[in-house]
């Protein structure tokens, strides 16, 4: 019997580890014991995460960099091959994938999501991007594509008709033109593994709300976090569903408050990869609109630290009073963002879940 995916068991705030596959995860920095996002040290991560029992493991998908003196996040990890090889080395954890759509046919996409899903006995997940780079899409030869997730909505009913069909099948639409299509086996997940959207504007959080299990987004105060809650929940009742939302924190947990303040000016003010963090911010600024305006004037240092997301920094106590307020906002769940995963998840998983789990949050 299928075991439930793993974003649907029954703990109140889910956890998940963000970044991993690509070289610095978030932070843009240039000390010493940055991630290097090296294959063993992503297997090593994953494995610390699977037996801490956090529920997913989430890459993103990078085609180049942004410069800089360490050429940030060139070196990354195809999203689909690495989650293979890491479904088969874990046990309990979810595994994502993260496609951008016009780069990727559904019908590739429909054969190697299955693939994961079966490597992974049902625990792959799916999360859905539309891309906001245009250097990365000039790569392939690629326009961005105006109305993205339009193209997405048919992208992603294509999979699901390929695996709930027994019988070749023709499509007809606006992006794709298929006839006699098949993609066996389907996953084991019905009618199409979980999915996410990354998403802060009005037409990707339709898209979540439309065809999507859950949506990420981000907030720049945790005062104004529930606004998000509000706006996606309104947006999928129009539809008659239901999406759960999650949001991205990049951590630095030390034993005092003092040490955690250092590390974090550290690494992301003094020795902030400054020419890759202003590639980053231009371009997020001009063509992804994932971040409120006013983000890239007050936060230089978010987006060293871990790409604009929020920042937890601090003790155990203090970071998980703060994931207990973002839950209570009615988040579902948090990815999780360090400068070394490998160095730094055990202390956070020692210290900071047992205190989720007496909150009643774990």
């Amino acid at each position: 019997m299928l075991k439930p995916h793993p974003l649907r068991n029954g703990r109140k705030l889910k956890l998940g580890v963000f970044s991993a596959n690509a070289d610095g995860g978030l932070a843009i920095t240039d000390v010493p014991e940055r991630w290097r996002a090296g294959w063993d040290d992503n297997l090593t991560a994953a494995q610390i995460a699977d037996r801490a029992g956090l529920e997913f493991f989430l890459p993103i998908a990078r085609w180049r960099g942004f410069g800089g003196k360490n050429r940030v996040r060139e070196w990354s990890f195809e999203t689909f091959t690495w989650a293979a090889g890491l479904a088969a080395a874990t046990e309990q954890i979810g595994l994502f994938m993260t496609v951008h759509v016009p780069l990727v046919h559904p019908l590739y996409a429909a054969k190697a999501l299955a693939t994961v899903d079966h490597i992974s006995r049902g625990r792959a997940g799916l999360n859905i991007v539309c891309g906001w780079n245009p250097k990365e899409f000039g790569m392939f030869g690629v326009p961005l594509v105006e109305k993205g997730y339009d193209q997405a909505s048919e992208w992603i009913e294509i999979i699901e008709k390929v695996y709930g069909s027994d019988e070749p099948i023709d499509h007809e639409g606006t992006y794709y033109h298929l006839k006699q299509a098949v993609s066996r086996p389907a996953s084991l997940q019905t009618p199409r593994p979980v999915t996410m959207n990354a998403a802060f504007g009005g037409p990707g959080r339709d898209f979540a709300a439309r065809s999507c299990d859950y949506l990420f987004t981000t907030f720049t105060d945790i005062n104004d976090a529930g606004n998000a809650i509000d706006d996606i929940g309104r947006r999928a009742a129009a539809v008659g569903r239901e999406v759960g939302v999650y949001t991205v924190c990049h951590v630095v947990c030390r034993e005092t408050q003092k040490e955690a303040d250092e590390y974090y000016r550290r690494y992301a003010l003094e020795l902030a990869d400054h020419a890759a963090v202003d590639d980053h911010m231009a371009g997020k600024k001009e063509f992804s609109g994932s971040h409120d305006p006013a983000a890239y004037e007050r936060y230089r240092q978010r987006f060293a630290g871990g790409a604009g997301t929020y920042p937890l920094i601090g003790t155990p106590e203090k970071i998980a009073s703060e994931m207990a307020a973002i839950s209570a906002r009615g988040y579902q769940g948090i990815a999780l963002s360090f400068v070394n995963y490998t160095q730094e998840l055990p202390f956070f998983c020692d210290r900071v879940l047992p205190l989720l789990a007496q909150a009643g949050l774990r």
